[in-house]
């Protein structure tokens, strides 16, 4: 309420107020219509009535308008047409900015991600996925006022949160992601799939999928290379981060040619990060890549003051009304 009393009164439909000189108009081109008449005149009328022992009616009256009245009217024609005008309150502008980019992190938790080789600086190797859940969790607490969406894939790749700026709760699900909760094997080209189903009714100029995996598409129904042609053509930007040895072997044996392939086939980049301190650089590198953009908004808050207006003329209507009745009981014309 303060923010709209620091504000100022607008009309919503100004044009209404063309209907101003609507009555003059009408008494111009449209007159009261005049009809004479023939009439007869008795001389003597008061003895014959006299004679006669009745008491005559009034005859007929031209009705005049006082000019107090004709005021009156002319106050409740233009309090009508300014409720018509629908007069509103309006706040100052409040301002805010978001951000223009939404960003997916699809996430590997297949059965490989429990492999306790994730180095650290400070502790003992960790286990691959608890490793990037921390770092995650840090570079989440940096996106404040961007929507973020969060996919996990193994054997079939899940939705675990959608485009959202909830960023609290996105971490507690994060935090609640644990290794084969999607199966063991790994689904990289259904992963793309699904976010960019995710991106499709988005708006946002920038739209960005870092993908985090630590081993060779398994499993999908879609290749990745396919899935990373679609994204090029949805205007969606991969970013690849492998998270496993590029040395291994089988399902621990991280595909880096497919990962760089996606990456380069949507004008993204890949990153290899063996420890914590080097995915967190990745994420930096990440904002210098695809820099965040800001987005600005204002809005003016509107209370529209029609009633008031309305009301006015109304009570106005109300008022003649009574004072024409009380002046015809009286017998006074008004």
């Amino acid at each position: 309420m303060n923010e709209l009393a620091s504000g100022m009164l607008e009309l919503a439909a100004p044009w209404a107020l063309v209907l101003l000189p609507l009555p003059l108009l009408v008494h111009w081109l449209a007159p009261a219509h005049r009809r004479r008449t023939t009439a007869l005149r008795l001389p003597f009328f008061q003895r014959y009535i006299a004679a006669a022992g009745v008491t005559p009616a009034a005859g007929a009256r031209v009705l005049t308008r006082s000019r107090a009245m004709t005021a009156v009217l002319a106050l409740g024609w233009g309090l009508l047409v300014l409720a018509l005008a629908r007069p509103e309150q309006v706040s100052a502008p409040i301002h805010w900015q978001t951000s223009a980019r939404d960003l997916i992190l699809a996430v590997d938790i297949s059965g490989s991600m429990d492999e306790r080789d994730f180095a650290n600086a400070n502790e003992a190797p960790l286990q691959r996925l608890e490793g990037v859940k921390r770092v995650i969790a840090d570079f989440l607490d940096a996106r404040e006022g961007e929507r973020l969406a969060l996919i996990v894939f193994g054997t079939q790749a899940f939705v675990q949160s959608p485009l959202t700026t909830d960023l609290t709760t996105l971490q507690s699900l994060l935090a609640q992601t644990e290794v084969g909760m999607a199966g063991p094997h790994t689904a990289l080209g259904d992963a793309i799939g699904l976010a960019i189903r995710q991106f499709e009714s988005d708006e946002v100029a920038q739209r960005l999928l870092i993908l985090l995996s630590d081993g060779a598409d398994t499993g999908s129904r879609m290749s990745p290379v396919n899935a990373a042609d679609i994204a090029a053509e949805r205007e969606v930007q991969i970013v690849t981060v492998a998270i496993g040895d590029p040395d291994g072997s089988g399902e621990n044996r991280v595909d880096i040619p497919t990962l760089e392939s996606v990456a380069e086939i949507t004008g993204g980049a890949h990153f290899l990060a063996t420890d914590q301190q080097a995915l967190a650089a990745v994420y930096d590198r990440i904002d210098a890549l695809a820099p965040r953009r800001i987005a600005d908004h204002s809005y003016r808050q509107r209370q529209s003051l029609a009633v008031w207006p309305m009301g006015a003329a109304l009570l106005l209507v109300l008022l003649v009304w009574l004072w024409r009745s009380i002046g015809l009981a009286r017998g006074k014309p008004s």
